[in-house]
């Protein structure tokens, strides 16, 4: 039994200093905050507000990843998806356009429910599958019966991102705070650990994020 204990505590503590290594110098494990009811509608259906997430800085992001930003003005934290970086022209409407053309779609995905920021009701939105550079990826579509959001049609400056939220009836995007300087967005959202409910809801931990 000793042996055992000391090849358990052998293989803990160097899991522990392989952990730390990654810790200073490629990961971070971050909670999405709640509170916030324009982010969090913005997240859905990826994302939901008090989520653990793995954050990945060891390379640079691409076309189609979802990344944590600092909002331009103000430093907030903003997570969102590269839409398309210094050159191409975007438009975003009802139609998400890049130099002209539409995104490819995979089929539909589950219905979800999301808090409406702007009045607190709970409201139901159809998923669909997008495939945005390399990655495929869930979106939540335009409500009929609500506002349409904001619109924007401009050329990307170069070294900037155009970021887009994956919910696009409630976006929190480059449509309200401008196109993002490359250099300010390091990490990728890679994996969520847990959800704020913890391990027991069983969907929405140990996934890997698109």
């Amino acid at each position: 039994m000793s042996k055992f204990l000391r090849i358990v505590t052998w293989i803990l503590v160097i899991a522990g200093v392989l952990i730390g290594i990654l810790r200073l110098t490629v990961i971070r494990w971050w909670q999405v905050p709640l509170g916030d009811p324009i982010l969090e509608a913005s997240l859905t259906p990826t994302l939901r507000g008090g989520d653990w997430l793995i954050l990945w800085r060891g390379t640079e992001p691409i076309q189609g990843a979802l990344v944590l930003c600092p909002e331009p003005k103000t430093g907030r934290p903003t997570i969102a998806r590269v839409m398309a970086e210094g050159g191409p022209r975007v438009h975003v409407g009802e139609q998400v356009l890049l130099n002209g053309h539409s995104f490819d779609t995979e089929g539909g995905c589950d219905s979800f429910s999301v808090k409406d920021p702007n009045t607190g009701q709970e409201t139901s939105q159809a998923c669909r599958r997008e495939v945005l550079g390399s990655r495929t990826h869930l979106r939540g579509e335009i409500v009929s019966s609500l506002a349409k959001p904001g619109e924007a049609d401009l050329e990307v400056p170069s070294q900037h991102f155009y970021l887009l939220s994956d919910n696009r009836q409630f976006p929190w995007d480059s449509r309200d705070f401008g196109p993002v300087e490359r250099s300010s967005c390091v990490e990728t959202v890679v994996f969520r650990l847990v959800s704020k409910d913890g391990f027991f809801d069983v969907p929405n931990r140990l996934t890997l994020i698109r």
